[in-house]
C-alpha cells in the first residue's frame, strides 16, 4: 500500500449524491433523539460501546459519503449486531439464544428507551446498504482493528468492571471483563481474557466480514493494494 492511498479520496461535491437526502436526514434525526437521550440514561461512557461508535461513525458517513466511514463499523459490527437480532428474534418468540437482549424485554426500563436501543438490529443492514453505495474500503480492517484496540484498552483500564453500581451506569463495556454485566468472568485471568478479545475479535469477527465485503462490495474504493 503507498503512502497516497492511506488519504481517503475526497467525496466529489459535483457529481450527484448517492445517498438520498431523506436517507441522510432520517438517520440524523434518529441520532439528534437517540444521543441525549442515552447521555441522560447511561451517561457518556456508554458511546465507548462499538455498537454506539458504529452508529455515529455511520452519520458521518452517510453525510461525507466516505467509503472508509461506512466500511470500518461495517467490519467491526455486522455479524455481532446480526447475532443480537436473532437473539432478540429468538427472544420474542421465548426462546432466547444468548440472553444478549434480555433488557430489550425488561419492564423496568423506559419503553422509549428500549425503543431506540432497536437501532441495533437495523445498523447492520444500513451498514451493508451504504457499503453497497459507496463501496468497500479494503483499509476498513485494520482501522476498526486499531480502533478496537484503544477501545478495549480503555474500557479494561478505566472503566468500572461487573457488577452494576446503583447509578445504572454502564459496566463491562465491550465485554472486556467476561461475557456477564453480573459478575467478572472466572474461568480464566482476566488478562488472558482481555488478550483473547484483543486477537480473537480481529481473527474471528473483524477478518471474516472484510474478507466477505471484498467479495460482494458493489466496488473497491481503495483501489488495488
Amino acid at each position: 500500500m503507498q503512502a497516497s492511498d492511506l488519504a481517503a479520496t475526497p467525496t466529489d461535491t459535483t457529481a450527484e449524491p448517492r445517498i438520498p437526502l431523506w436517507f441522510k436526514l432520517a438517520y440524523s434525526a434518529f441520532c439528534a433523539v437517540l444521543v441525549p437521550t442515552y447521555l441522560v440514561a447511561y451517561g457518556p461512557t456508554n458511546f465507548l460501546y462499538f455498537c454506539d461508535i458504529a452508529l455515529l461513525t455511520g452519520l458521518l458517513a452517510i453525510w461525507l459519503e466516505n467509503p472508509l466511514l461506512a466500511s470500518a463499523p461495517a467490519v467491526g459490527i455486522l455479524l455481532p449486531q446480526a447475532l443480537w437480532a436473532v437473539d432478540f428474534l429468538g427472544a420474542a418468540a421465548g426462546v432466547p439464544l444468548t440472553g444478549m437482549t434480555a433488557y430489550m424485554f425488561d419492564a423496568k426500563l423506559p419503553l422509549f428507551t428500549r425503543g431506540l436501543s432497536f437501532f441495533h438490529f437495523w445498523l447492520p443492514f444500513v451498514l451493508a446498504y451504504l457499503v453497497w453505495r459507496l463501496g468497500y474500503d479494503r483499509r476498513a480492517f485494520a482501522v476498526w482493528t486499531v480502533a478496537s484496540w484503544v477501545l478495549l484498552s480503555v474500557c479494561y483500564f478505566l472503566m468500572p468492571a461487573p457488577p452494576a453500581a446503583a447509578d445504572n451506569l454502564p459496566v463491562n463495556i465491550n465485554y472486556v471483563f467476561g461475557p456477564s454485566d453480573a459478575a467478572v468472568q472466572s474461568f480464566m485471568p482476566g488478562p488472558l481474557w482481555f488478550v483473547m478479545l484483543m486477537v480473537g475479535l480481529p481473527a474471528i469477527i473483524f477478518y471474516p466480514t472484510h474478507r466477505l465485503l471484498l467479495r460482494y462490495a458493489a466496488n473497491d474504493a481503495a483501489g488495488p493494494g
